[in-house]
């Protein structure tokens, strides 16, 4: 949100109250982290007894949550109700100093130190590792007031249709911080406009607008700089970005209300700061080898049924096409009636059965949900009833009819409520229900009451966590510790500790392919391990083209799902060359799986993700920080997607020797390549002194990885590395490999 007019004026309508000095800089052991700092900042630089008269000042109170990490607390007035911000299970009660001389006050954190001088002008600095990385100077913590005829745009889209228009707001507190030259600026969660943040104003708002538009799904108020640090502004309500798009030098963010809080996160490496960032607000948990296979979807408004099924998957089998999960989509309910988490008895009147024959076929099942009660569910007046739908201030039940007819929204909330939407999930899974695909959680309003009187603002964004983590802890809890998989598309801060998601409704073009890319790098950057999206793309139907290329990149990733809208996703439906692409790369990816999986149980011990932006693998090399169509899959292959019909592939190599994986060829890296690739190729290249686990199926996800495991050793390593290969049991063993010894 913009404020000023240039970088003299306010904008008509505006007061800005700013931190002028450190007035008082005091010791406190008032913090939810342990000793820490507090300071006195008036709106005025006091010269005489008289200035302390009529001038408010903001109360600045430093803290510490873990090593490397400081909590920043701006407030205007401290003794109002504060709407609380995420969960954080890895924040506790640091082990930070505290000293205080004539030269200010100093929080040392360990890797991070954040020391605000006294007097004027306001100066808070934070240095790591003994190197100041930004700080927040003259005008840059505001208090923010607007008459009812400020010209402000907040930036958001108050659009009555999405449910979840910001409340209007009178009240902001703002911070600013230094962005330096060359700085760039990451995540924010699944964008799908450019990967460097600089430049943009973003806006912190789960909205369900698809992957060609500025809004997305999972928002996440982190960012990460190549300066060695991370910022968590802690609110999980609307948080307007100014990202060197008003202050050209500061990174802005604001909030509604008298408080503003944020975490500063070190990092030597983009991989540290994520590494803090995700022990603060929670590490990805293991999901199942079974997860990584191929997902094959009804679709969303075609026509299915048992029969149907069958067809998809006899013939998958006959092709040698290796099925993994298979997804029913929402018409396994009857139509206006979702979610009443009943098979529609006219297209499959023998559930159980159904259920069982699958398993027979060795598949897993996901069927989709949604957080919504339609009005004919007979499920609506029971829950409406007893309490568990979101209410209106009049107490009458929240309902609208956009996506189904007089709907109302589950209030997770509510600890009842949870808990008998979790029994409809247990009464599926014992059905013999597998996973769920946790739809929609963006359209959430805000002229609402919440049960447990949540600030309805902060609860917009939040729903989607509430809501995938009832359906977790479910999974968790039936089917144990590893064997829980959701594929989500709402998400917040955390939602990183309940995978998987997925990119959400891109179209079937070329330039889709390219956007939800972007979106799910720019998602690795705020934290998520794990990634999805809807190979050929959702709305439309993709040209053979399309789907072939499409395949290929979405069978490189970590998770891998065939879904479309108005028509199938099976490959024969498009030509037979789509047939042998689809094997060639589902065997290409079940042959990776000893690698795969083992990155996988890394991710959730580090919080490094699988799809790695180049910017995270390789932080020093200049030439990645823009680089947005291509990605590392763990840690030694790069992936560069063909977004072109004709096959042009222009791409980066970081310096070494490389080798492609599917034709062995090597090439001196440090530069840029141009290729062109067949629909039965892309550029996959084997990071140079790779010993890759090669596994010895193309069945399944979930073989004996240690039966027949052999190592790919590629060229530029020196001497010999340990790899560990970990079998979806729990089984690791540990190998060293010779790298001189070439086998690739």
């Amino acid at each position: 949100m913009k404020f000023t007019d240039g970088f003299w004026q306010l904008r008509p309508g505006v007061t800005a109250l700013y931190a002028q000095e450190a007035y008082d800089i005091a010791e406190t052991d008032a913090t939810p982290d342990g000793p820490g700092l507090v300071i006195t900042a008036p709106t005025m630089v006091i010269a005489k007894r008289g200035d302390t008269l009529n001038r408010p000042v903001l109360t600045t109170t430093l803290s510490s949550p873990a090593e490397g990490v400081i909590r920043v607390r701006v407030a205007h007035h401290t003794g109002g109700r504060w709407h609380g911000g995420f969960a954080l299970p890895g924040a506790g009660r640091g082990t930070a100093s505290v000293s205080l001389s004539e030269t200010g006050g100093v929080l040392d954190a360990g890797s991070l130190v954040a020391t605000i001088a006294p007097g004027s002008p306001w100066d808070l600095s934070f240095a790591v590792d003994g190197r100041r990385v930004t700080g927040s100077g003259h005008k840059a913590q505001g208090y923010i007031r607007l008459a009812a005829d400020a010209q402000v745009d907040p930036g958001i889209v108050s659009n009555a249709r999405q449910g979840g228009g910001t409340p209007a707001a009178d009240a902001f507190v703002h911070e600013q911080l230094d962005l330096g030259v060359g700085e760039h600026i990451y995540g924010l969660g699944e964008r799908f406009g450019p990967l460097v943040k600089n430049g943009q104003t973003v806006e912190v708002w789960n909205a369900d607008g698809g992957t060609s538009s500025e809004q997305a799904y999972k928002n996440v108020p982190f960012h990460l700089s190549t300066r060695g640090y991370g910022v968590l502004v802690n609110d999980p309500g609307h948080v307007s970005y100014e990202i060197g798009s008003e202050a050209v030098e500061r990174v802005q963010f604001s909030v509604s209300g008298e408080v503003l809080e944020y975490f500063v996160i070190a990092g030597t490496t983009p991989k540290d700061v994520l590494g803090r960032y995700t022990a603060l607000t929670g590490r990805p948990p293991v999901v199942p080898a079974w997860s990584y296979g191929l997902w094959l979807s009804t679709s969303f408004t075609t026509d299915y049924d048992e029969e149907t099924v069958n067809s998809f998957l006899d013939e998958m089998a006959t092709r040698e096409l290796p099925v993994s999960v298979f997804h029913f989509d929402c018409f396994w309910m009857r139509e206006f009636q979702w979610c009443d988490f009943e098979w529609d008895p006219r297209v499959f009147p023998d559930p159980e059965g159904m259920l069982d024959r699958l398993h027979d076929k060795d598949l897993r099942v996901c069927v989709w949900i949604n957080p919504y009660i339609a009005q004919r569910s007979p499920l609506f007046r029971e829950a409406a009833d007893q309490g568990f739908l979101v209410r209106r201030a009049d107490g009458s039940v929240w309902q609208w009819d956009l996506w189904q007819a007089g709907m109302g929204l589950v209030d997770f909330t509510n600890p009842d409520a949870t808990a008998w939407y979790q029994s409809h999930l247990r009464r599926l899974i014992a059905q013999g229900v597998d996973c769920f695909k946790t739809d929609f959680g963006e359209r959430i309003p805000t002229d609402v009451v919440w049960a447990d009187g949540a600030d309805p603002e902060r609860m917009h964004n939040l729903y989607a966590d509430l809501y995938n983590r009832a359906v977790h802890e479910v999974l968790t809890e039936t089917r144990g510790e590893g064997d829980a998989v959701v594929f989500a598309r709402s998400a917040t801060a955390g939602g990183q500790s309940m995978p998987v998601h997925w990119g959400g409704d891109s179209t079937s073009t070329y330039t889709s392919m390219a956007e939800t890319l972007r979106g799910g790098l720019s998602l690795a950057l705020s934290g998520f391990a794990f990634w999805s999206h809807d190979i050929g793309g959702f709305e439309g139907t993709p040209d053979a083209g399309v789907f072939k290329r499409w395949t290929a990149f979405g069978l490189l990733g970590s998770h891998s799902r065939f879904h479309g809208s108005s028509s199938y996703r099976v490959p024969w439906a498009f030509d037979e060359e789509a047939v042998e692409v689809t094997r060639q790369f589902t065997h290409l990816k079940m042959r990776l799986m000893p690698y795969l999986f083992q990155q996988g149980l890394d991710a959730a011990a580090t919080g490094v993700p699988l799809l790695r932006p180049m910017v995270l693998e390789f932080p020093d090399d200049p030439a990645v920080a823009y680089l947005d169509r291509q990605y590392m899959l763990g840690s030694s292959l790069l992936v560069a997607p063909v977004f072109t019909e004709d096959g042009e592939v222009e791409f980066y190599l970081p310096p070494g020797a490389w080798t492609s994986l599917l034709t062995g060829e090597t090439v001196s890296g440090g530069g840029w390549r141009r290729e062109h690739h067949g629909f039965d190729s892309l550029p996959l290249y084997v990071r140079p002194g790779t010993a890759l686990p090669w596994g010895a199926r193309v069945d399944r996800p979930d073989y004996d990885y240690h039966e027949g495991l052999r190592f790919r050793v590629f060229p530029g390593g020196s001497g010999s590395t340990v790899v560990t290969v970990t079998n979806p049991d729990g089984r690791a063993e540990e190998h060293t490999i010779d790298l001189e010894e070439i086998t690739a």
